[in-house]
Order: C-alpha cells, then structure tokens, then sequence
C-alpha cells in the first residue's frame, strides 16, 4: 500500500494552507505511486480531506487500492538550526496553524495551484488529452507508438523551492528532513499522469526510445519575472545565447538555485509562494518525427546540371541540379519539412558520372510517413528516373543515421576512375603518349585550384595517380583512362592550373595540354548495398 501516514499530516495540512494542489501534495510527501497521482481531481481533494478529518493517533492512510511501492522517502534525520528558519525578510513568512483543520479545508478551494501553476490540474483533464490528439491527429503522421515532452515555465523551479523550504522547516520540526531529490519532480508526475490517457486517445504505446515525439510547451506570462532575481543574485549564471529569446532559461535558472543561499533566496521570494490568478496557458503543442534517410546511387548524363543548386549572389545559374531532381520526389512521398544531400563527392557542373554511380544519401527532416515497403521503394526510384533523362538513380533504400557514415569513411583512401578527352597544342604520335600507360603511383602536388579557391582555404595537398591508360584519337587528341586517389583535381592534372598541379599532363608531353570533356566512370565506395 503506498500512501500517506500520520507524519505526512502537517506538510499536507501546511500545503493546502497555502493554496497547493493535490498532486503537489502527494509530491512533497514524497509518494511514488504513479496509480495515485492518476485518480481524479476532486476524489483526491476529497480523500486528502478525510485525511485530515482522521484521528490523529491512527497510522491510517488515503485510501487507494494502490500496489505501487514508492519511490521517494522522507530521510529519519535530525535537522539543525539554520536558515530554515527565515523568511521573506530573513524568516519564514507566517502561516496558518497546521492544527486549523478548517482553515486547510477553506484554502482547499484555491483555484490555482501555487507551485505547478495548474499543471496537475486543468492540464490532466480529458478535455486537454483530448486537444492534444486532435493536434496530433490533424498533423497527418505515420506512427506506431510515441515520446511525450514537456517545457515548462522557468519560474516553477523558483516556486517549488519556496515549497520545498517551507515544508523543509515544517519536517524539521518532527525532526525529520526532506532532501530536494526526494519530492517527485513535476515533469515526472505529470508525464505517470498523462502518458496512459495519450496512449488510450491515439491506440499507441508510449516508449522514451522512439523518434515521434509530442511536446506541450507551457508558459504562465502572470509570474514571468519571478526568476529575474537570480540574474542579480547568480550573473554568472545568465549569459545570452544566440539561439535563446530570453536568458532565463530552465537550466539557467535551476543553475542559478543550486548556487544560491537560502537565507539570500528567501530575502528575494515569498514563502510559501503566493497564488496565482491565473493558470498556465499551452503556448504550443507540437508533433516531430525523428530524420528518415534514404540512399543511394546516382548517375548524371547531362554536361549542364549541377550537383546541387548553383546560386551565385541570389541569382540562381540553372534552372536545376541532381540534389534537386532526386529530392522533390523523396520530399513529397515523406511529407518531409526540409531535406539535407550528402554524397560521396562531387562533380563539376560539366562533368557526367557514369557507371555504377556515385553514393548519396538524404536526410529527410520531419517526415510524416516514415514506413515504405521494398516494393514502394522500387516505385519511387522508378518516378525518380521517369521525370529526368539528365538523372538515373538506383538501389535506393531506407538506411539507418549510422550507416551514412559509411559513405564518408576513408574518403580520402577511396579510389574514382575517370575518362578525359584531351588536345594538346602541337601534333602527337600515338607513341608520344604511349609511355602514360607505363606511369604507375605517380604523386602530385596541387595546390588549391584556382576554380574553386573562393570556398576552400589554400593549401598544397598530395594526390596519387595510381594508373593511366591512353587511347590514341588523331593529332590533336586523345582520352585517358585514370585511377586515382580520391579528392584528385583531374582537369588540373591535365591543363597543369599555371602551374599549381606539378607534374601534369602538360608537363609529362613537354606541350600545352587542356581537357575538353571529363566523365567520372567509377567510385570505388562499396556503399550502399546493391539491391
């Protein structure tokens, strides 16, 4: 059986004195039955008052069919004199006698609870679950069970100190102590409160490891500045953030009551704290699913597409690009917010990747469907291909956060195949570029070409061209074959960059040399599996 006994008496009489709720109550008696915090409202105000009415003498309890052991207990531990004692002006502010009974009862009727702000009240009701569902609900989302959040006002870590000093005293007179780690925490009990009625409305289990996540923001604009003495107080405690409207936020203010004395804390805030007029309004109730990730292998046939949106100063270059192509199917069939494209490197707006592809993968954020059959799959990937011919995608599939990861390891080790048509400015013999073939590990040192020197810093990076196989076409041309490390600046290689790539091609035939088309015909990133 978990409820409260005779020594509970005086802290329920002295919290009902001072306008506190119910469930609060049963927080500060350290009551750890998550069944007894769901009962009714009223019946718990009626039990708490035939608590009251009970004789003394007996060991008698609130009477709950409840089989949840507690979790919180009231420490059998002399207290010593101290700063309990204090009030608003250096002492505890007055209060009715715990003995007045009919007092208790009166204040029972208070509105508006002085420590939750009316969380454990109006905000536990059907009414509220039920608006909650409906928000829920209207968002259109896929989902199979759920997470509940809750962001609560500041200013109730303030009140519930208050509380908690005021029934600290009130247990050190029974020589008893109450630690502040052993009130149930607001957020906990709400949540033991909430989570069963979301669960019955929407017909999916809570779970704390899912990615949909529901979240109520409170706010109670009415006691907004109780916490801004602590700025005065605790200023190392209250820094401005960039992504913060306000610097009292919740772990800056909790920050700020560790730190504080209680004798300096109680010359600042009433206690027990006063009573609202008002309740706590929902600023905003809101639904998010966790990022859904899609890869796979993309092909690029059009010399005059980007791989992601080419904008220069605002003015948009082309109409399109492969990140664009691909993502605005994936972004309506997920019903996502936005999207994020990474892919296993890049190639220049003129520059075509053939063969198996090149590796990408998309960060779908906010999704509102989330659950796709291999087949539906296949679909998509399909629609994708039907609505360019600039683009082909393939083995597109659901992976996993972790398994992007994979794409990006050892970049740098990787190894690309390339195809490069060349001309050089004086006439070549097919036995002038014979000797390429030979050309085994050569190691080059590029600096950072010019081309794209406006976004990446200057350095000198040393390449590797592993092989080389040319194809002989007429005087003024031929094509090579490449393997290369990864990273490699290949149009470079070839034209030499005013010399910030030694050795080149240029250099290797002792001849002006440049670089009319370039495919990519491989990337060597076993990633992500072939379907």
């Amino acid at each position: 059986m978990s409820s409260l006994t005779e020594k509970d008496r005086p802290i329920v009489q002295l919290l009902l004195n001072t306008g506190t709720c119910p469930r609060c109550i049963l927080r500060f008696c350290c009551v750890g039955s998550q069944t007894l915090y769901r009962c009714p409202y009223k019946d718990l105000m009626t039990d708490l008052k035939e608590f009251l009415k009970n004789n003394q003498g007996k060991e008698d309890t609130v009477c709950f069919d409840v089989v949840d052991p507690p979790c919180k207990r009231i420490r059998l531990e002399h207290t010593e004199e101290g700063p309990d004692d204090l009030n608003h002006n250096g002492a505890l502010q007055q209060i009715p006698s715990v003995n007045d009974e009919n007092t208790a009862m009166e204040n029972s009727a208070v509105k508006v609870c002085n420590v939750c702000l009316g969380i454990l009240q109006e905000f536990c009701e059907a009414d509220f679950v039920k608006k909650v569902c409906q928000k829920v609900n209207s968002a259109d989302y896929q989902f199979t069970s759920f997470v509940f959040s809750v962001s609560l006002p500041p200013q109730l870590s303030v009140r519930e100190r208050a509380a908690w000093l005021l029934v600290k005293q009130e247990v050190g007179n029974l020589g008893l102590s109450l630690a502040k780690d052993d009130i149930v925490q607001l957020k906990e009990a709400y949540k033991w409160i909430i989570h069963p009625q979301l669960s019955e409305e929407l017909g999916v289990p809570a779970d704390g490891k899912v990615l949909f996540e529901v979240s109520v923001v409170f706010a109670h604009p009415e006691t907004d500045e109780e916490c801004h003495f602590l700025a005065t107080a605790c200023p190392d405690c209250f820094k401005p953030a960039k992504n913060k409207q306000s610097v009292f936020t919740r772990m800056a203010v909790i920050k700020a009551l560790e730190k504080i004395k209680e004798e300096d804390f109680l010359k600042h805030f009433p206690c027990p704290p006063s009573s609202p007029k008002n309740l706590c309004v929902a600023l905003e109730i809101q639904c998010n699913n966790g990022a859904v990730f899609v890869a796979g292998r993309y092909n690029k046939y059009s010399r005059n597409l980007p791989q992601t949106p080419w904008i220069i100063d605002g003015e948009r270059k082309l109409e399109s690009s492969v990140e664009e192509l691909i993502s605005e199917h994936l972004m309506a069939e997920f019903k996502a917010d936005s999207f994020n494209f990474s892919s296993s490197g890049r190639e220049d707006v003129d520059v075509r990747t053939l063969g198996n592809g090149r590796p990408f993968a998309i960060e779908l954020v906010n999704p509102r469907r989330i659950h796709f059959t291999a087949e539906e799959m296949k679909g998509l990937q399909q629609t994708i291909n039907n609505s360019s011919d600039k683009i082909q995608v393939r083995d597109l599939q659901l992976v996993t956060r972790e398994a992007i990861g994979r794409m990006k390891e050892g970049e740098e080790e990787k190894t690309k195949t390339y195809s490069a048509l060349i001309w050089t400015d004086k006439a070549i013999q097919k036995e002038d570029i014979a000797f390429l073939d030979d050309i085994k590990e050569l190691k080059l040192d590029q600096k950072t070409p010019l081309r794209v020197l406006h976004r990446r810093p200057l350095a000198v990076r040393c390449r590797i061209i592993h092989t080389m196989r040319s194809e002989y076409i007429d005087e003024h041309h031929f094509r090579l074959h490449l393997k290369t490390q990864a990273g490699t600046y290949i149009k470079e290689f070839v034209h030499g960059d005013f010399g910030r790539t030694k050795p080149n091609i240029g250099s290797l035939l002792n001849r002006t040399a440049d670089i009319l088309e370039l495919d990519v015909e491989s990337v060597d990133v076993d990633w992500p599996p072939t379907l």
